[in-house]
C-alpha cells in the first residue's frame, strides 16, 4: 500500500464516524470477555487484509494479557488446541459473518454458540463482528498505513 489516504471520511463525515464510535463504546462495555473480543476482531481483520487493524488489535490483545503464542496461532485456530470450545465457536461465527456467501451453515454455527453463550451474548458478539468488519472496510478503502 502506498499509505496515501484515498478517503476523507473522518473529516467529511464526522457524525457517521461518531455514531460508529458510540456503538463501539457500547460494545466495549457490554460485558463480553475482552480476550474473546480481541480474538474476534483480530481474526476478522486478518481475513479482511486490514494491516492497520491487525496491528492495533494484536497490540490491544497483548496489553490485555493475551499470549503471543495464541495470537501467532490464530490463523490456524481450527488446527491447534490453544483455544477453548467457546472461542472456537465464536471464531467460526466470525469467519462466517466476515466471509459472506461462502455457504456456511449458519444454523449449525449458531447452534455451536448456544452451549457457551446466552442469546444476548451471541447478539453482542455478532455486533462486535459487524463493527470490526465496518472498521476494516473503512481502513482498507482509505489505505491507512499498516502502523
Amino acid at each position: 500500500m502506498s499509505g496515501k489516504n484515498r478517503l476523507n471520511i473522518y473529516q467529511s463525515q464526522p457524525k457517521a464516524i461518531e455514531a460508529l464510535a458510540q456503538v463501539e463504546a457500547l460494545l466495549g462495555a457490554c460485558g463480553l470477555d475482552a480476550k474473546l473480543k480481541h480474538l474476534v476482531k483480530l481474526r476478522a481483520s486478518q481475513i479482511n487484509g486490514c494491516a492497520y487493524c491487525v496491528n492495533m488489535h494484536s497490540k490491544e490483545a497483548r496489553d490485555d494479557g493475551e499470549t503471543i503464542a495464541r495470537l501467532d496461532h490464530l490463523v490456524v485456530w481450527r488446527n491447534v488446541d490453544m483455544f477453548s470450545a467457546a472461542e472456537k465457536a465464536a471464531l467460526a461465527w466470525t469467519e462466517a459473518m466476515t466471509k459472506q456467501g461462502t455457504g456456511a451453515d449458519l444454523d449449525r454455527l449458531h447452534g455451536d454458540l448456544i452451549p457457551h453463550f446466552t442469546q444476548d451474548e451471541i447478539d453482542l458478539l455478532t455486533l462486535v463482528i459487524v463493527m470490526i468488519n465496518a472498521w476494516n472496510r473503512i481502513q482498507v478503502a482509505n489505505s491507512y498505513p499498516s502502523f
